[in-house]
Order: structure tokens, then C-alpha cells, then sequence
């Protein structure tokens, strides 16, 4: 799958908020923050995909990080989020992960081994395997209506997996895709709302779920 989103797009739209790193890149307010989010990519995605949706998350006063993948696919590399925690670690009180899609399974794997470090989970399009349900941890579930790529059936099936406060909320319309910028994706849904739509939706239910 790829991208339409280019990393040189994604410095033209924030440059004040935006550092290109090698591993990963910070979207980071013009007031300092508390609060924190590590975003793991999608399979195959290019992880710059999911810049406008941080870069909005950051005009709204939340830190994030978005890491690059190798060959765009978490699961070969998802403890990624150590190299975050090692070096920023001290420079935020409130520490979520999260991900969409396939990143989403490999942040929701990376929070199991590191509960403490982390206040919640945001899964857009994703489920959890790891039994997260006797913990401490906050979570936000978002997933579209229209979303043809994510098994439904999987995804019921491993909601006894995430704690009985998780927040879930469909976005009537939306599908798999359109939580970044790179096209329609084979096998989805058709989405009946706008892909800035389904993104301004999502912030806002993140923006919600962080400042409850």
C-alpha cells in the first residue's frame, strides 16, 4: 500500500511543530505539554500518512510521536516505542501509545510489557490480543462503520481483552483508511463522510478521552 502523503508534505503544513528524526517524527505544541502520544503506523502505510492527524492533535496541546516502521510494518520492530521512552520519557506526565490498524495490535502488545509507563491506549481500526483487561489502563477504541478491512468478527471477539471502562465510539461512515492520507485501501468500505471529516472526528474523541 502506499502512501500519498510525502514526508516532505508533512513538513510544509507545520514546519514550527515538526522534527524529522530518523526513527520517528515530533509534532510538538507551542506550549509545553503533559500529555504525550507515541502512534504506531498501519501495515504497509507510510508513516507520514498520519501527519495531519498529529499535526492537529499538537495545535491542540498534545505532544506526538510518530515512528517509522521498517517497511512500514510494526510488527517487525514493536518495541519501537523504547526509544521514545528512553530519551523524552521525564518530558511528559501523561504517556499514551496507540495506532491504527496493525500498528495499533503492536502498540496494544507494547503496553502490556510496560503498563506503568503509560496512562492509555487509542486504537483506530484495532484490537487488542493481549489480555489488557485487569489494568489500570485508560482506552479508547474508534472504529468506522464502513470499515471493510478490520475483522469485525475478530474485533468482538477480543473486546473481552481491553478493560470494562474502554471507551468505543463508531464513526458513522467512516472506513478503514481514512485516518491517514494515502488513498482508498483494497478491500475497504466506501466512506460516506470525508476523509478530513473522519479525521476531525477522530480528534476530537482522542482530544475527549485525554482531557476527561
Amino acid at each position: 500500500m502506499r502512501s500519498d502523503y510525502s514526508a516532505s508534505k508533512s513538513i510544509k503544513i507545520a514546519i514550527s511543530l515538526v522534527l524529522c528524526g530518523k526513527d520517528f517524527i515530533t509534532f510538538t505544541p507551542k506550549n509545553s505539554s503533559e500529555d504525550a502520544i507515541i502512534f504506531y503506523p498501519g501495515a504497509k502505510v507510510e508513516f507520514t500518512a498520519y501527519a495531519p492527524l498529529m499535526k492537529q492533535l499538537a495545535q491542540s496541546g498534545i505532544t506526538c510521536y510518530l515512528m517509522k516502521m521498517p517497511c512500514n510494518l510494526a510488527v517487525l520492530s514493536p518495541d519501537k516505542a523504547d526509544l521514545i521512552l528512553k530519551e523524552k520519557r521525564e518530558l511528559h506526565k501523561n504517556w499514551y501509545i496507540g495506532g491504527h490498524s496493525l500498528g495499533g495490535a503492536m502498540a496494544s502488545n507494547y503496553v502490556y510489557k510496560h503498563q506503568n509507563e503509560f496512562k492509555g491506549l487509542i486504537l483506530l481500526g484495532a484490537y487488542s490480543t493481549k489480555d489488557l483487561s485487569s489494568t489500570h489502563l485508560s482506552v479508547l477504541s474508534l472504529y468506522g462503520s464502513n470499515d471493510q478491512v478490520l475483522n469485525l468478527k475478530k474485533y468482538k471477539e477480543y473486546k473481552k481483552n481491553l478493560p470494562s471502562s474502554t471507551i468505543e465510539f463508531v464513526i458513522q461512515g467512516g472506513n478503514h483508511a481514512n485516518y491517514g492520507n494515502y488513498g482508498m485501501q483494497k478491500g475497504d468500505g466506501i466512506a460516506t463522510i470525508s476523509q478530513e471529516e473522519q479525521q476531525q472526528i477522530s480528534l476530537e474523541q482522542i482530544l475527549t478521552f485525554i482531557n476527561s
